[in-house]
């Protein structure tokens, strides 16, 4: 939504927010863009009188400001529905859909597009690097070519389909599909049924980027496909592979063929497989695949996305938006392959987790954090049974004495402090503010 204001901006109107908590980077940044925030969601508000009010999903029956508005026939629409209909009209939309690495195979594909001259609009629920932004209505230029993540998360109060259903994408990345979001999908088939009515918007003249490794989006596509496909993977017979390098370096294949060569400081299978994913899309708009292999050079990355906060006394904090236990087995194993083996040479790695997801507090995935943290040497998880409604120490027993659990931020705090070493490196894991334990880290660190 946030994203969505700076489009609204650019394009004209005049735009305020409200929110019960914004945090950096998205406050920082609509802030910059002369964004109006608004704290709360007092009824009150109905007195700025705007034309439309654009509701996210967050937005439930019973909010205040909600029901002031219904209560008086003001007129409101969904986001992704606005942005259907006022941005995305008349562009060729690349859409890019997945349970994981949305935000940065969109980012990857947006840089593409951008070092390959197309300008392109983008909406990204992130900030990549490389654009300091997280949506832009085009670059220097108009360009007919928009690069937007592709949620499968419910569009809102009043309207229950996933939100890509209302970006009609004419080249659309099925990156992965596991369940997730327990708030509202009962089982993985529900969320299967949803990237079937994706599909189903796909023209006959587009074309689908799957990931041929997922069982999932296979029982996707075997319900229908009425478009081109391009697989890529490990599996047999997908159309894009690659063959990994020490260092993190990568080739890139085109049905058995090398393409060449991507050389950059990412680490993680995950971060070359969506490499591989945004070339691909980025060939169906006619971007040459060498010229995306030396963008790809050149990407920086995506804020909250293994992003190093600081280094003190040589320990390194790093900050990470993984909250689903396969993005954090991925993005614990990527640091792992990064750093080496635990030693004293490569140092140790010091998971700090705060679970705090819908599908997190619905307890749908505890059972599955022990495993996803295996690959670190100690671990400090955050969050209170009356928060979460289970006992996280419970779910973190399988590791024995390498976890530890709390419920008062500053103790955890001082625990990972007195634990930490020269050489370690504490990675921490949110998809909020986490209360700033990134800075509280680093300045008790701090001599």
């Amino acid at each position: 939504m946030g994203g969505l204001a700076v489009l609204a901006k650019e394009a004209g109107h005049r735009v305020t927010g409200c929110d019960a908590n914004v945090y950096p980077p998205m406050s920082t940044q609509l802030e910059a863009q002369g964004i109006e925030l608004i704290q709360g969601y007092g009824p009150e508000q109905v007195s700025l009188n705007p034309d439309l009010y654009v509701i996210g999903n967050v937005m439930t029956r019973g909010n205040p400001l909600i029901e002031e508005i219904l209560n008086r026939g003001l007129p409101y629409v969904s986001g992704p529905q606005w942005i259907g209909e006022h941005i995305l009209r008349d562009k060729w939309v690349l859409a890019v859909a997945g349970t994981h690495g949305k935000t940065t195979t969109t980012s990857m594909l947006a840089w593409i597009l951008e070092d390959a001259g197309y300008a392109p609009g983008f909406l990204i629920g992130g900030v990549p690097m490389n654009f300091g932004i997280s949506a832009r209505l085009h670059g220097d230029k108009p360009s007919d070519f928009f690069v937007i993540e592709a949620d499968e998360y419910d569009t809102a109060f009043f309207d229950k389909r996933s939100k890509f259903v209302h970006y009609h994408a004419k080249t659309a990345v099925l990156n992965n599909l596991e369940y997730d979001h327990a708030d509202i999908f009962p089982d993985i088939g529900a969320i299967e049924t949803q990237f079937h009515h994706l599909v189903r918007t796909v023209p006959g003249v587009g074309r689908l980027v799957v990931n041929g490794d997922e069982a999932s989006l296979s029982r996707v596509l075997k319900r229908g496909c009425w478009s081109e496909k391009e697989s890529f993977g490990l599996s047999e017979g997908a159309n894009w592979s690659l063959v990994e390098h020490q260092g993190g370096s990568f080739d890139v294949l085109f049905n058995g063929d090398v393409q060449g060569t991507v050389h950059w400081d990412l680490s993680g299978h995950h971060n070359r497989s969506n490499a591989l994913a945004a070339i691909a899309a980025a060939r169906h708009v006619g971007v040459p695949t060498s010229q995306a292999i030396a963008s790809l050079a050149r990407f920086q990355s995506v804020k909250r996305r293994m992003e190093v906060r600081g280094t003190v006394n040589g320990i390194t904090v790093y900050d990470d938006f993984a909250h689903h236990p396969t993005a954090i087995a991925t993005t614990v194993a990527g640091l792992r392959q990064k750093i080496g083996s635990s030693g004293t040479n490569s140092g140790r790695i010091l998971a700090v987790l705060e679970p705090r997801s819908n599908t997190m507090k619905l307890g749908a995935m505890k059972d599955a954090l022990p495993g996803s943290l295996k690959d670190a040497d100690l671990v400090f998880g955050f969050g209170s049974q009356q928060a979460l409604g289970w006992s996280l120490a419970d779910a973190l027993k399988p590791l024995g004495g390498i976890a530890h659990s709390f419920d008062q931020l500053d103790y955890m705090v001082q625990a990972i402090v007195q634990a930490a070493q020269p050489g370690d490196h504490i990675l921490v894991m949110s998809n909020g503010g986490f209360g700033g334990v990134h800075q509280k880290l680093l300045d008790a660190l701090a001599p």
